[in-house]
Order: structure tokens, then C-alpha cells, then sequence
């Protein structure tokens, strides 16, 4: 099935991809640039979900202490 590009905008976009890239056509650099999108979602995906992982982590535990000493207590772990 062809592709037809009937924006202007997105027509010189392709030609810059097939221009970077060096693609030998501009259904190439929109396969590349497509290709390229997909992966970068995916990539970001399991970071959102190991931060979200992260957050519920850190509300299961709780309020932190006010007084807490983080230069006391990592003091001590070092004279272990």
C-alpha cells in the first residue's frame, strides 16, 4: 500500500529524516522514523512504571521522621 505524504510540513520533515539518515527514500526515512518512535515508547514506558513502583514503595513506608539524621546515621553505618 503506498504512502501518500499531503502535508507540507510533514513532507520536508521526512525529506530531513531521509537527508540525516541518508535513506534511499522518503518511505524508508518514515519506516526508520516510525521504527524509531516505537522504540523510544517502549524505552520510556518501563521507566514510568519503575518510578510509579518506586512512589509506592516509598508510601508503604510511611511518613519520614523529622528528626531523623541522615549524617549521623550514615556516620555510623561507616564505623561498622
Amino acid at each position: 500500500m503506498p504512502l501518500y505524504i499531503r502535508d507540507d510540513t510533514v513532507a520536508t520533515l521526512a525529506r530531513e529524516v531521509q537527508r540525516l539518515t541518508k535513506a534511499e527514500t522518503m518511505t524508508d526515512a518514515v519506516r526508520l522514523a516510525l521504527v524509531n518512535e516505537i522504540e523510544r515508547i517502549h524505552r520510556q514506558r518501563p521507566a514510568a512504571e519503575q518510578i510509579a513502583k518506586a512512589l509506592a514503595m516509598a508510601d508503604a513506608m510511611g511518613e519520614n521522621a523529622p528528626d531523623f539524621d541522615f549524617r549521623t546515621f550514615s556516620d555510623e553505618l561507616w564505623e561498622r
